[in-house]
C-alpha cells in the first residue's frame, strides 16, 4: 500500500459460538505500528449466542516497509480474550539523479553540441508518478531537453533525459532541469552549465605602405597579422586581393583554414 494512502477494508468476524450472550468490553489496535491501522465495528457490548459481529480494518502505511499490529477483542468469553494479528507492506519511490549536474565544453554560439543525458532512477518499491521534467534558470532557452520518464518509472526502473546545448551569446551559460514527481523528499534538480563561444578576428596593421618602387620589382614583403581574440575557431573561408591595382601586388599567408 502507498504511504500516506488508505487500503481497502478487510473484515475480521467475531462468532458467539456459546450457550450465554458474549459482553464486550472493549476492541482495540496495539503494537509497534497500531497508528498505520484504523478499525470500525459493529459489535456493540454483546453479542447473542450464536451471533456475530463484524470488525473492519484498513491499512494506511506512514513508511514503507513491513508494519504490523494486533486487534484485541477484550471480553467475556471462556479462555479470555481474542488477538488477531495484521501485517501490511508500505510502499514509496524514491528518485535520484545521475550525473547530479551537467557541464558542456565550449560550444559556438548559434550551433547544438552533442547531447548529455541525465539518469532518473526509481530506487523505491512503489510506481513513481512523474508530473512534468522541465528547464528553468537564467539562461534556460540555451538548452533543450527531451525525454522518456512521463508518466511514471516502475520501481526499480529509470528513464533518461538528453539535454542539448545551443549557447544565444558568449560566456557562461546556467539553467536546471527540474523532474516534479512524487517521490519522497520531493522533486530532483540537476543543474546544467554550458560555455558559449565565438572567434573575434582582428589585423595589425590596417593597412600598408609601399615605398616608391621601380616598375616591374618586386619589393621585399611586408606582414599584415590575422589574430583571433576569441574562444572559438575562427574558420577562414578565403584571403584574396582585390581592388582597381590588385595584380600589382602579391600575397601569400600561414593561415590555413
Amino acid at each position: 500500500q502507498a504511504v500516506g494512502s488508505s487500503s481497502a477494508a478487510q473484515i475480521i468476524t467475531l462468532t458467539n459460538s456459546g450457550a450465554a450472550s458474549l459482553s464486550i468490553t472493549g476492541i482495540g489496535l496495539s503494537g509497534t505500528n497500531a497508528g498505520d491501522f484504523v478499525q470500525s465495528n459493529s459489535c456493540s457490548s454483546s453479542v447473542a449466542a450464536g451471533a456475530s459481529c463484524a470488525i473492519s480494518v484498513a491499512f494506511k502505511p506512514a513508511a514503507a516497509g513491513t508494519r504490523s499490529a494486533t486487534v484485541t477483542i477484550t471480553d467475556n468469553a471462556s479462555g479470555g480474550l481474542q488477538t488477531v494479528s495484521i501485517t501490511g507492506t508500505g510502499t514509496a519511490s524514491a528518485a535520484s539523479l545521475s550525473p547530479a549536474s551537467l557541464t558542456f565544453a565550449g560550444q559556438a554560439v548559434g550551433a547544438t553540441g552533442a547531447a548529455q543525458n541525465v539518469t532518473l532512477t526509481n530506487s523505491g518499491n512503489a510506481t513513481l508518478s512523474i508530473t512534468s521534467v522541465a528547464l528553468s534558470g537564467t539562461n534556460a532557452s540555451d538548452f533543450a531537453q527531451t525525454n522518456n520518464c512521463a508518466p511514471s518509472v516502475a520501481a526499480g526502473a529509470s528513464c533518461v533525459v538528453s539535454v542539448t546545448f545551443k549557447p544565444t551569446t558568449t560566456g557562461t551559460r546556467t539553467a536546471a532541469i527540474t523532474f516534479t514527481d512524487n517521490a519522497s523528499g520531493g522533486s530532483q534538480t540537476a543543474g546544467i552549465t554550458g560555455t558559449g563561444t565565438a572567434p573575434s578576428a582582428s589585423v595589425s596593421p590596417a593597412s600598408l605602405t609601399f615605398a616608391s618602387q621601380t616598375i616591374g620589382v618586386t619589393s621585399a614583403a611586408q606582414i599584415i597579422t590575422l589574430r583571433n581574440s576569441g574562444n572559438a575557431t575562427l574558420s577562414i573561408t578565403s584571403i584574396a586581393l582585390s581592388g582597381t591595382n590588385a595584380s600589382d601586388f602579391t600575397q601569400t599567408n600561414t593561415c590555413g583554414s
